[in-house]
């Protein structure tokens, strides 16, 4: 034996002056660094959903533009709309595929596609033909008003037919679906329904589909009433729900039929809740805090000015008239003891 040996590493001794860690502690150690452990593939996992939520992405369908060779500058424009932006309504339609390229005419006035409209009409589609008609001089403050909202609108027309796999549907559904696509619900419509709430306590949709075929005006109320009560039916049944309702449509069942068959109600039964929810803040809110309201007010507070110092002046009136009764009985009783 070598006494000389070198002698074997610190390393294989255990260094006692050093506390060991007790088993439940180093256990309680790895549950505590269990929540970062998950956060960070919490992480990890929702960088890669991410990415596949965009490859999967619906893709918005192919827009081709047509018009005259004066008005390139203007489909030159058009052609740089983004189509990223109908993605939201496939997504409320239900479409997971945008079908064949929608085809895009841009038309002057006095042109065959023009004279096929009323003159106030800015835009019109074809949505089993997949075809889109704009009339860019009837748009009013052209160039400045918003075009390509018109176009969204028109696009999402071709979509709701192509949702419904080309079967027929009302057209005040058509109409708010494509208003509440092309985020198009202004102030000025939210006034025409409240006009239309004291017109009339309630209409059927059935009423309000006539009113299309009138002119601007009954159009323009039709609209109104038609946006609302799709907003209303995707509020109370679920974001989901137009989506539903094309896809019965879509199955070939008569609308009434895929509308109950889609929200578990009839058509009537929610026309009737639709207007009974119409209430005090709907109806009269709006009202009382428009110009109309303020003006009736100040009326209102004039005339009633008025018969107040009408009533102060009767009554100053009588007061004179008594006093100057009392006047003339002392008067006479004056009289009557100097005789």
């Amino acid at each position: 034996m070598d006494d000389h040996a070198s002698p074997l590493p610190r390393s294989h001794f255990r260094d006692w002056t050093r506390p060991r860690l007790k088993r439940g502690r180093l256990l309680w150690m790895k549950v505590r660094a269990l929540p970062w452990l998950l956060l960070l593939a919490l992480i990890a996992a929702s960088g890669l959903n991410a990415q596949q939520i965009r490859d999967s992405a619906s893709s918005p369908p192919e827009l081709v533009f047509e018009g005259p060779e004066d008005m390139s500058i203007l489909l030159d424009e058009l052609r740089g709309f983004d189509r990223q932006s109908l993605v939201p309504a496939m997504e409320l339609l239900g479409l997971d595929e945008p079908g064949p390229p929608i085809r895009v005419i841009v038309a002057r006035e006095g042109s065959v596609e023009a004279r096929r409209a009323p003159s106030w009409v800015m835009a019109y589609a074809v949505g089993n033909a997949g075809w889109v008609v704009l009339l860019p001089q009837r748009i009013p403050a052209y160039p400045d008003g918003n075009l390509e909202q018109v176009l969204r609108h028109e696009i999402a027309h071709v979509l709701v037919a192509r949702a419904a796999g080309r079967y027929g549907v009302p057209r005040w559904l058509n109409e708010g679906l494509a208003i509440v696509a092309a985020r198009e619900w202004r102030f000025e419509d939210r006034g025409r329904l409240v006009l239309e709430a004291f017109r009339r306590r309630k209409a059927s949709m059935a009423d309000v589909e006539l009113e299309f075929s009138g002119g601007s005006v009954s159009s323009a109320r039709a609209y109104a009433v038609s946006v609302a009560f799709v907003r209303y039916l995707m509020d109370e049944h679920g974001s989901h729900m137009p989506a539903r309702i094309l896809d019965h449509v879509a199955e070939g069942k008569r609308f009434r039929t895929a509308f109950r068959d889609a929200t578990g109600y009839s058509l009537t039964d929610v026309e009737e809740s639709f207007w009974a929810d119409f209430d005090f803040w709907n109806r009269w809110v709006p009202f009382l805090t428009s110009s109309a309201a303020l003006w009736m007010l100040v009326t209102a507070l004039a005339l009633l000015a008025f018969r107040r110092r009408r009533e102060r002046d009767e009554a100053l009136r009588q007061k004179w008239e008594e006093e100057e009764l009392a006047e003339l009985e002392a008067l006479q009783v004056q009289d009557h003891w100097v005789n």
